[in-house]
């Protein structure tokens, strides 16, 4: 049975870099991929994924399990370090080539399928970047992660009920743009 994030957590507060590799290894492709999503370019979302466990490390002393998940506490030192990184940038975000060549494999090798389908990808992307921020953040967890409400609520610290209701606009709000 595998060990849990918080017993790790917990060994790796009493020093050991192994449970911090542990942590690391388990989480580093999602986190990667949350960034990815936030800030749509490829070589800037492995810096602040670096820089996210750099934190990590720094910080793990100051975590407490106490009805937290984990991942929760990774994901708001995540969502923090997105929102100092994009302060910095511009605040129109636009779709790299390099992002659009990293997007999922498609099924087949037909080129017209494929084409309609990094058209979609693209659409998609830009009609999120065009929601509100937290709307914007509670899909990418809940539907590109795969995140639970429960632990959605806990990583964007809202109740369970306040983040059906933003999911609801933000869906909302996604169909609307779309369907321009």
């Amino acid at each position: 049975m595998p060990v849990s994030d918080a017993e790790l957590a917990r060994q790796a507060q009493q020093g050991n870099r192994d449970a911090l590799g542990a942590l690391y290894d388990r989480h580093q492709e999602k986190i990667f991929r949350y960034v990815t999503s936030r800030s749509f370019d490829r070589q800037l979302a492995q810096d602040i994924t670096e820089e996210i466990f750099l934190r990590m490390v720094t910080h793990i002393g100051s975590y407490r399990p106490m009805g937290v998940p984990f991942t929760a506490w990774l994901y708001r030192i995540a969502h923090n370090t997105v929102i100092d990184h994009n302060r910095e940038r511009l605040p129109a975000q636009q779709l790299s080539h390099e992002l659009a060549q990293e997007l999922p494999a498609h099924q087949g090798h037909n080129p017209a399928v494929m084409v309609e389908r990094k058209l979609e990808e693209q659409l998609l992307i830009s009609a999120l970047d065009q929601i509100d921020p937290l709307q914007r953040e509670v899909i990418v967890l809940r539907f590109l992660m795969g995140y639970t409400l429960k632990e959605t609520a806990s990583s964007v610290e809202k109740s369970v009920a306040a983040v059906k209701a933003i999911q609801h606009r933000g869906l909302h709000a996604l169909n609307a743009w779309l369907g321009q």
